[in-house]
């Protein structure tokens, strides 16, 4: 049924907001400001993690592992969408619909369970700081990182070759800015029921149960926060843990609202979702994570004046050591 679907139909048309120009003319300016905020300020952090051995904690390890995401999940779709509000026809070949859903699918799903580490990691450093450097190691932390975008591109992987084998009768308008898997599926002229049921399982998995690690980590983290006598102490955890917390609430709630439910949501929220979580969110994380971090901040200085280039090499070799005998 998949070759029959390549046949059928070699490229897909893309409507976006087709009906509203003057607002699509808007979006463009609005999405280009922040994908490159995005992609800039993501770049930036894993430049100075690379470079700054002050940096090489797991920490900031699993945060250059998000920008990573963050940088190829959007890079997967706004420049072409971005080039489509110019343009009067708008398509993509079925090869690059297919690498598209696939690639925004994987990341998506990777980026979860990469904030879900990220919770753990936190949780180890303020409930058992003694134990840290044993359960934080850097070989746990590589394994972590590896299993997060393994399991992420295989779900997507299963996601794909279900979706393309169902068949579509050379239906080839998609309904959205990009080749979301929902849209495509929406093609579809034969029993989807399958695919919803794998869709709900793997947000299930992959999305929810993540996101309630995350909620079961911060109890923990706020009950020994709350026995710290520094008022300090409190100001600085508290801010910290609101933080992380808004991204994970923006983040989970978007993505689970657009695939819990396959087959019951309005296509015009589809997209102003679709944009939000892929273009907005990936941008808000380096801000929310890091560029509030003093730690941060004096990398980034240091990287202007010069001070990290002229020492990138003897401490990028020993970077893995530095991970596995420092704590976050």
């Amino acid at each position: 049924m998949g070759t029959a679907n390549q046949t059928a139909v070699t490229e897909y048309v893309l409507l976006g907001l087709h009906k509203h120009r003057n607002l699509e003319t808007v979006l463009l300016l609005l999405c280009l400001g922040v994908y490159s905020v995005n992609v800039l300020g993501n770049a930036l952090l894993i430049v100075l993690n690379v470079l700054d051995p002050r940096l090489h904690r797991p920490m900031y390890f699993f945060l250059s592992n998000l920008s990573l995401v963050d940088i190829c999940g959007s890079s997967s779709f706004v420049p072409l969408m971005l080039v489509n509000f110019l343009k009067v026809q708008r398509t993509i070949s079925f090869p690059g619909c297919a690498l598209q859903m696939y690639l925004t699918l994987a990341l998506g799903s990777t980026e979860c369970l990469l904030l879900a580490v990220m919770a753990y990691d936190r949780y180890v450093a303020i409930c058992q700081p003694l134990r840290y450097p044993e359960l934080m190691s850097g070989q746990t932390c590589m394994w972590m990182a590896v299993l997060s975008w393994g399991t992420g591109f295989a779900n997507s992987l299963l996601q794909s070759i279900l979706t393309w084998r169902v068949p579509f009768c050379g239906h080839s308008v998609i309904n959205h800015f990009f080749c979301e898997i929902l849209a495509v599926l929406k093609l579809a002229c034969g029993d989807i029921s399958l695919n919803a049921l794998f869709l709900v399982v793997a947000t299930a998995v992959l999305s929810l149960a993540p996101f309630l690690l995350i909620s079961l980590s911060y109890v923990f983290i706020l009950a020994t926060i709350l026995r710290v006598p520094s008022a300090a102490g409190w100001h600085k955890a508290f801010s910290t843990c609101s933080a992380h917390l808004a991204v994970v609430v923006v983040f989970y709630g978007t993505i689970s609202f657009m695939y819990f439910k396959p087959k019951a949501k309005d296509p015009s929220l589809d997209k102003i979702i679709a944009l939000f979580y892929g273009v907005v969110t990936p941008s808000l994380n380096p801000i929310i994570y890091s560029l509030r971090n003093a730690e941060v901040k004096v990398a980034a200085i240091a990287l202007l004046r010069g001070e990290l280039l002229s020492r990138k090499v003897p401490h990028f070799c020993c970077c893995s050591r530095t991970l596995s005998g420092r704590t976050g």
